[in-house]
Formats: C-alpha cells, structure tokens, sequence
C-alpha cells in the first residue's frame, strides 16, 4: 500500500514531502515544461485518480495539475488565518432595525452543503441556524429565526416531507412571521414549491420564499448568501402572499427573481440563473443590494389581503414518466400493476402518446388510476383536439393539463389524489386552476421573454 501524505500519496506524496509543504501553504509548482503555478495547497479528494496537486488560485478556484519526475515544488508562504471584521453592508447609509420577522425553514441543499476534500462530493455540512449566522447581512433586512426541519439533497426529496414542511410553515405564519424562507435542493425545487403553493391555494397572508444554490456555501462562486439574502428580502417586504422561488436573475451579483412556485423550472445544471419562469412571467426582480423589488407581474394575491388556511397532505403513489419512442405500453402497465394511483405523462409536442399505448390508457382508467398529460415541450400546452391520436386519448379518459408544468403537474396530482378518489373529481380539480398553475393564450412576448429570441 502507498505511504499517504496529507492525503496525497505516490509521486505527488513524495514530492509533496521532500518540498516539506503541506495544505494551507503557498506554493510554486514548477513543471519540466516550463509552465508554473502558484496557489495555495489543498487536501487530496482521497477518490481522485493520478498525479495532481490540488491548488486554489488567487481568484478563489481550486485547479489540479499534473506533476512527474521532473516537478518542482517550492514553498512560499502560509495562509495567514483571519480575524473576524465587521460584516460588509449590503445597503450603503444608515437603516433603521427591522421590525419584520422572518423564519428561515430549513430543508437542506446545496445552500446548506460544503465541499467534502476527502471524496470531493458535496454534502450536508450547515445547519439552517448556522447558514442565517454565517450571512450577517440578513439581519438588516428583518429580524431571523430558524429552524431545521430535516437535512437532505434534492434527490432525496419526498411528498410526505412536503407536508412536515407546510406544517411547519403553517406553524410560523400562526406565531406571526411575516415571512417564511425555505432552503431547499434546487434540483427537485420547483416540485415542492407547487406542492406548497396547492397547499396554501385558499388562504396565505404573507410571502413564502423558497430559494437554494447553485454552489454550495464554501465556494468563492457560491450564490447562497446572495440567494438567501434576496429570499428574505421578498420573505420580509414584497407586496405579494405568494408561494415563490428566489434565485439569481443572471450570472453575476446583481438581481434575483422572484418566480411563481407554480410556474418555475430548473433550465440549467449548474449556472447561478438556473431558474427561469414558464409560460409566464416572473412576480418581480430583487436587489439585495439596494433593498429594492421591482413588480413584474401586477396580477398577484396581496400581502394580509387572505387570512390562512391550510389543506396539508400528498399521496405517495404518483409517478411521472416521460414519452419515448419505444414500449411506453409497458411502463404504463407496470405502473397500474405496482398499484401507483396517478400517473402523469410528458407527451409528445401536443401533449401525445402512441397509439399502441391507448388500450393502456384505458386499462388505467378502468383500474382508477388517474392519467395526466403535459406537453414535453418547454413552452406552450397540451391540445389533444388536433390530431386523432389525441382524440382518442381523451377518450380513454385522460386529463390534458392545457399550460401547467411537469413539476406543477406532478405536485397537483399527489395533492387532488389526497383528498379526491372518483376520477371525475379528480379531472374537475386538475382542471381548475387553483394557484395560477393554469393560464389562457400566451402572447409571444412571453416566450421572448424567457429565451431572448
């Protein structure tokens, strides 16, 4: 087995030992090739393969490079550790203390997470109390309480952990907050926003704000302070009783957006603007650094205008699938056989599937499983009335969901499913359009909007 250094072990742990360097040291690597490096030493993720030195460079981003024989390391500095400062002001001038109150509600994330250097994965590392801490800056804005609900990454997400949130959300606004923040995964993110947004559909007195990152909280690019500090500027001051996702508006420090829960969707794996409204514009634009939300779009449920009321509670057993051009037949089939109550089905352009999977539609409805459909397209809806394919859909008794996204679709289904068994109840509620999941023509400004076509 070969002898460790510091994490690093062979060629690297040698040359690593004979320079007499170790992590949080400024060193020199000199390659034979004449190119040379300066950076601060890192511990080795302990899964990475070959031989790299891991630095961080000046601007904040950690690089590997490769070394052989001919490597030379020279140490020439230390990392001087800090003394805690005075937090940066995001508003400049002076402010009177806030009097809104807001409760962080934690649910885990990346905006909760930390590089771990032994395997290189991210994981859960802050708890929401320790997040709202390590942003000083938040407290300018409103008076913060925390609490941890659970600690998981977005794939781990399920329905019966949405409903302990609505709980615990409900329980926040009851003691009088004036806000709610939810950090959350932005991966499954926009599922839970629209399940929160079904279970407040009837009454919500204030904003609740979900938001997340897109790097966890120890990277020099991390968006989470920026994130978290515009969610509790909408959490403590806009206008609206919504259920929002509050992300980065574009790549840099600027503004976020402020999307309806109902209406958003991740459009990238990794860019700090990952989130984008569908089908409809966003509620508003926010500036943390200037405590300023611009509204966007005006037809919105007031702050205080509704008293709170609560209809908690998601069925496990709903599936969503996607169209593909094979046995789709099968995996319906299978899934009314594992006793899955509801189905939602991404369709093809207008919402279709093949025809060869209509007689599985049927059995589904015959068996009472609800069947849904949207488009598996981005933009647009479902018209099932155009070609005969989809004629012969609505016969078999699904549910064209006209405009609504996949994930609002899903969230809706496992909420109806919860409280409605007859399938005519189950259509009329999918159909009625509870918490502006649902809207009438789009005008093309809209998609011009959202692409910048």
């Amino acid at each position: 087995m070969q002898a460790e250094y510091h994490g690093y072990t062979g060629l690297v742990a040698s040359l690593l030992r004979k320079a007499g360097v170790k992590p949080g040291d400024v060193i020199v690597v000199r390659r034979g090739d004449g190119s040379e490096f300066r950076g601060v030493l890192m511990p080795r993720y302990s899964l990475s393969p070959g031989p790299f030195i891991v630095l961080k460079l000046p601007n904040g981003y950690n690089i590997g490079v490769r070394v052989d024989e001919s490597t030379v390391i020279e140490k020439v500095g230390s990392v001087e550790r800090g003394k805690p400062g005075e937090p940066m002001p995001l508003v400049e001038g002076p402010l009177k203390p806030p009097r809104e109150r807001v409760m962080i509600v934690g649910a885990g994330g990346t905006v909760a997470s930390r590089i771990d250097y032994e395997t290189g994965a991210v994981k859960p590392y802050l708890s929401v109390d320790e997040l709202s801490l390590s942003v000083p800056e938040l407290w300018r804005y409103a008076d913060i309480d925390a609490v941890q609900v659970f600690q998981v990454l977005s794939e781990d997400m399920k329905p019966s952990m949405w409903a302990r949130l609505v709980d615990e959300v409900a329980k926040a606004i009851e003691r009088g907050y004036d806000g709610v923040v939810v950090t959350h995964g932005t991966d499954t993110m926009a599922f839970t926003a629209s399940a929160l947004a079904f279970a407040f559909h009837r009454g919500l007195p204030v904003p609740i704000a979900l938001t997340g990152a897109q790097r966890s909280s120890d990277r020099p690019s991390s968006d989470a302070a920026f994130n978290l500090t515009a969610a509790v500027l909408v959490a403590s001051r806009a206008p609206f009783a919504e259920v929002t996702v509050v992300m980065h508006g574009e790549t840099g420090d600027t503004y976020a957006l402020a999307h309806r829960g109902v209406r958003v969707k991740k459009m990238h794996s990794s860019r700090r603007d990952a989130f984008q409204s569908i089908n409809s514009p966003p509620l508003a634009k926010v500036w943390p650094y200037d405590a300023r939300i611009e509204i966007i779009d005006k037809r919105f449920r007031g702050r205080g205008k509704e008293d709170l009321v609560v209809e908690n509670g998601f069925h496990e057993r709903v599936a969503l699938i996607k169209h593909f051009p094979g046995d789709i037949a099968s995996v319906i089939d299978a899934l009314v056989d594992k006793g899955f109550k509801g189905i939602v089905i991404e369709g093809t352009g207008f919402g279709h599937v093949s025809n060869d999977a209509i007689k599985s539609l049927e059995r589904a409805r015959e068996e009472g499983v609800a069947v849904a459909i949207v488009t598996q397209t981005i933009f647009g809806r479902v018209n099932l009335n155009v070609y005969s394919t989809g004629r012969r859909m609505l016969a078999a008794g699904v549910i064209p969901l006209e405009d609504m996204t996949a994930e609002a679709a899903y969230a809706k289904l496992s909420w109806v499913l919860a409280r409605a068994e007859d399938l005519d109840e189950v259509r009329r509620l999918m159909l009625t359009n509870l918490a502006g999941e649902i809207s009438g023509r789009h005008p093309l400004r809209l998609y011009r909007h959202a692409t910048g076509v």
